[in-house]
C-alpha cells in the first residue's frame, strides 16, 4: 500500500490552497476543456463540507443562481482546479452544513467571522505574492490595528 500511495504523490503535482472550512465562501476557478478548446470557469459560493483525507479530498460548494440552489463537488487535488480563492471567513458551529438546503433568502445567510481582514487572510492562507510589510487587523474591540511582519 506504500509504494501505492508513494506513486500516487509523486504524480500528482502539490497545490498551494488556502486553509479554508466550512462555512467559508470561496472561488474555484476552474478548467473546462470544450472539444479542443480550454477555459477557466469561476464557482463562487459557501463551502457545505470538506471530506476524505490526502489526495481523495473534496469539497462541496454551494451557491444560488437564478433562486435555484447548486451544489457541485470538487476533488481538492484535481489538475483541474487552477485556484481557489477564499473570500469570507464564515462564523459556524459545524461541519457539514446541509441544513443550509431547506433555507432560503436571509435565512441562508451565513455570517462573517469578524477579526479577520483580506490582508491578514491572504498572508494566513498562504498567498506568498503581494502581502504587504504590515497588518491591518480588524479587532472587535479595538479597530483597526497595525501590526509589522517580522520575516525571519
Amino acid at each position: 500500500m506504500n509504494a501505492i500511495s508513494f506513486v500516487h504523490e509523486q504524480l500528482t503535482a502539490n497545490k498551494q490552497f488556502p486553509k479554508f472550512k466550512a462555512g467559508d465562501n470561496v472561488t474555484v476557478n476552474y478548467k473546462i476543456v470544450e472539444g479542443n478548446k480550454e477555459r477557466i470557469q469561476s464557482f463562487k459560493g459557501d463551502v457545505v463540507k470538506i471530506q476524505g483525507t490526502g489526495f481523495t479530498a473534496t469539497f462541496t460548494v454551494r451557491k444560488i443562481s437564478d433562486g435555484v440552489g447548486v451544489e457541485r463537488l470538487f476533488p481538492l487535488y484535481s489538475p483541474n482546479i487552477d485556484g481557489i480563492v477564499l473570500n469570507k471567513v464564515g462564523k459556524v458551529r459545524r461541519a457539514k452544513l446541509y441544513f443550509l438546503r431547506e433555507r432560503q433568502g436571509k435565512a441562508a445567510r451565513i455570517k462573517e467571522k469578524k477579526g479577520f481582514s483580506i490582508l491578514y487572510r491572504k498572508f494566513v492562507c498562504g498567498d506568498p505574492v503581494g502581502f504587504p510589510l504590515f497588518l491591518l487587523i480588524d479587532r472587535p474591540l479595538g479597530g483597526l490595528v497595525k501590526e509589522t511582519l517580522k520575516l525571519h
